[in-house]
């Protein structure tokens, strides 16, 4: 993939002190550092389990219910944003998660470097950004490239769970979604609702969420 384009733009937002104190003394404790040697995740967890990763966790709130409802899964919460950071190691601290950590970097990046072919068994990724002006489409994160990178690093039978309340980019992710042979539709699965969900539905664009299924080779 080229990256040169990158899906998001690191913005200067206001961090809190609770924030800053998370990153501060328990992203040691809960958070994995990027690096180019593939992860283990049976030693991060200390137990064999499927394992799920979320591109852009934002704030944690999702992330941390769905974590919370599954403890027998173990989910790998990748984000950038210092705020979005320091309240889910929050949220992990305050609710005893030991079936979440939280990688600090871009997400493409870690799938390709630090996840093994066939490893997952998921991919979370709910409203990212819709980069809504045509110049910016290039900037989207659903693209074929991208779409055969995850098909890699999903098992056979593993799953990719998209959501955005933004309807020119859900046609765009179903068209680029239904043109791979990798995976076959499914019904989307239930799920928290996300923050930047209550706002779109609030101006009247609601969530749509878009599931696959990843296909065996052969």
């Amino acid at each position: 993939m080229n990256r040169e384009i990158r899906s998001y733009v690191l913005r200067q937002g206001r961090i809190t002190p609770s924030q800053q104190r998370a990153l501060d003394e328990l992203l040691p404790k809960y958070g994995i550092a990027f690096s180019g040697a593939l992860l283990n995740t049976q030693e991060v967890f200390r137990r064999r389990a499927p394992v799920v990763l979320e591109i852009g966790s934002g704030m944690g709130e999702t992330t941390a219910a769905i974590a919370q409802a599954h403890p027998d899964t173990d989910y790998l919460a990748v984000e950038v944003h210092g705020p979005g950071v320091g309240s889910l190691l929050n949220r992990i601290d305050a609710l005893a998660l030991a079936n979440l950590r939280v990688i600090r970097h871009d997400a493409v990046e870690v799938l390709e470097r630090m996840i093994p072919d066939g490893a997952l068994a998921g991919i979370h990724l709910f409203f990212p950004d819709p980069w809504p002006k045509k110049r910016h489409h290039k900037r989207r994160l659903v693209q074929p490239a991208f779409v055969a990178l995850a098909a890699r690093k999903l098992a056979a039978g593993g799953y990719f769970h998209a959501a955005t309340d933004w309807p020119e980019y859900a046609e765009q992710m179903e068209a680029v979604l239904n043109s791979s042979s990798l995976f076959t539709r499914e019904e989307p699965r239930d799920r928290p609702e996300t923050k930047f969900e209550r706002r779109g539905r609030g101006r009247g664009q609601p969530g749509r969420d878009l599931l696959l299924r990843r296909l065996p080779e052969g």
